[in-house]
């Protein structure tokens, strides 16, 4: 199996935010490998623009010392790093007032594709969206990347599109989810509706549940004055989770393109039932002795916030009436995993004796570390000594099964933004189906806010609160291990 590598046309991507966090751990490492790998040419441009003053010489020098940490250097050739940063511009510009903004309109080519990726606080989207119109930057042809968090509330998500649309026009605008680009997601897609094995029987009358889980070993480390203010719901929630629970739930697209995919994620979210305040646990890890809670390293000791979500919901409509999604995830948990478990009920009548067992089908869909789709079937166990049960693996990892050469596909972030060159809004959130996740997700946290409740401490290294498990089990249901 050989991938293929279809080249993007010329493209100048000015990131604002150039020399912050996510530009130095995600975005240059990620531009750095679809150059090596001959997706982005050496007639694109990539052009850092922020407040701190640098020149050329000054950011490529950063950026090379970015890539040298944080890419893995797989399938790079890290002799052609040259060529790379060759390619690497910097302007410095003030977002709020005029400084740069002539120098960057200037080196901005307008007979190309333009992209502009906000790697910048939400506060500051309408100050650049002004000045890119101001200076002539901005057309019909250009697009904006914007991240994560959009808004804290329905209120806040709506003026910041609002704000947004008085500068562009929805189609330039791409709201990034890095979960929506890894590989297994997207081949959740293909083995939801390209093989007739599965979507005949991805229904409530074949599936007794599905369970999502995103667990994560570390804490809140370096990000904990912005995490105390937001929490494990608007952090993971209203947006990863809920953009997995869409792609499980949808209906089948009339066709594979941004408006069909992102109408049908826009039904699930608004069939979904409002969540009782028993369907929903919420927690807060402690320290080990070794590592601190999370309250120390917040350096708030009265915070509510929670680092811990479980919750059971519901999607009121035919395909998936009476059948629950568990959704579940929090930090300093026993493991970093994230999967998808889609558990099929019993066969209706075994005729089989007790002794050899119950069994059931589970399709996991799993996210990290180690992506692929497993299916688990049940055979008789090998041997003499009469009809006994087993269930036994059909495994996909993508590494074993591909090999490691064709399993090193690009990253979210890598095929994200080639997207964006490519001005393919498939796996971009759009800005009703933002709203109405928070619209979903808002009665929720302001229950908390009024109940002043405490959220429950659970242990370094556990797999969260008790009361988690209890969801699941008092439904006769059991959540799965959480394990790499």
């Amino acid at each position: 199996m050989v991938s293929r590598i279809i080249p993007v046309e010329p493209a100048d991507l000015v990131i604002f935010g150039g020399t912050g966090d996510l530009a130095r751990r995600k975005i240059l490492p990620a531009l750095f490998r679809r150059f090596c790998a001959g997706q982005l040419g050496t007639d694109s441009r990539v052009i850092g623009a922020s407040r701190t003053e640098l020149n050329n010489k000054d950011f490529r020098k950063m950026a090379s010392e970015a890539i040298a940490e944080f890419s893995d250097h797989e399938g790079c050739d890290m002799g052609r790093l040259d060529g790379f940063l060759a390619m690497l511009h910097y302007v410095t510009v003030d977002a709020k007032g005029a400084t740069g903004w002539k120098a960057l309109a200037k080196l901005v080519k307008s007979d190309r594709i333009r992209a502009y990726y906000f790697s910048v606080g939400p506060g500051l989207f309408g100050e650049l969206a002004e000045r890119l119109h101001k200076y002539g930057m901005a057309d019909s042809d250009c697009r904006i990347v914007v991240e994560k968090p959009f808004g804290r509330d329905l209120k806040s998500a709506q003026e910041l599109n609002r704000v947004l649309a008085q500068h562009f026009d929805e189609t330039q605008i791409y709201r990034i989810d890095h979960y929506l680009g890894k590989e297994t997601v997207q081949n959740l897609m293909a083995v939801r509706f390209g093989n007739m094995l599965f979507e005949p029987l991805w229904n409530s009358q074949y599936v007794d549940h599905i369970q999502i889980t995103v667990a994560e070993e570390v804490g809140v480390g370096t990000r904990g004055g912005y995490y105390d203010r937001s929490g494990a719901m608007r952090d993971m929630v209203q947006n990863h989770l809920m953009q997995l629970l869409c792609l499980i739930a949808m209906e089948p697209p009339a066709k594979f393109d941004p408006h069909a995919v992102r109408d049908e994620k826009l039904k699930v979210i608004r069939a979904l039932d409002p969540v009782k305040p028993d369907n929903i646990v919420r927690g807060q890890y402690e320290g080990d002795g070794k590592r601190p809670g999370y309250r120390n390293q917040v350096e708030n000791r009265d915070s509510t916030t929670e680092t811990f979500v479980a919750l059971k919901a519901h999607v009121s409509n035919w395909r998936w009436a009476g059948t629950p999604f568990y959704l579940r995830t929090g930090k300093r948990l026993k493991e970093r995993a994230s999967e998808i478990a889609v558990v099929f009920k019993d066969t209706p009548h075994s005729i089989f004796e007790e002794d050899a067992g119950r069994h059931r089908n589970i399709l996991t869909i799993k996210l990290q570390p180690n992506e692929g789709i497993e299916l688990g079937v049940t055979i008789k166990e090998p041997g003499p000594g009469g009809m006994r049960l087993v269930d036994v693996p059909l495994d996909m990892t993508f590494a074993e099964v591909l090999g490691p050469d064709e399993a090193d596909f690009p990253d979210a972030y890598e095929r994200l933004i080639m997207d964006v060159i490519r001005g393919n809004q498939t796996l971009f959130m759009r800005g009703d189906e933002v709203e109405a996740a928070w619209a979903w997700t808002d009665p929720i946290i302001e229950a908390w806010d009024d109940s002043r409740e405490v959220p429950i401490a659970y242990s370094t290294g556990s797999s969260g609160p008790d009361d988690a498990l209890m969801l699941m089990h008092r439904d006769g249901r059991r959540w799965r291990e959480i394990k790499a």
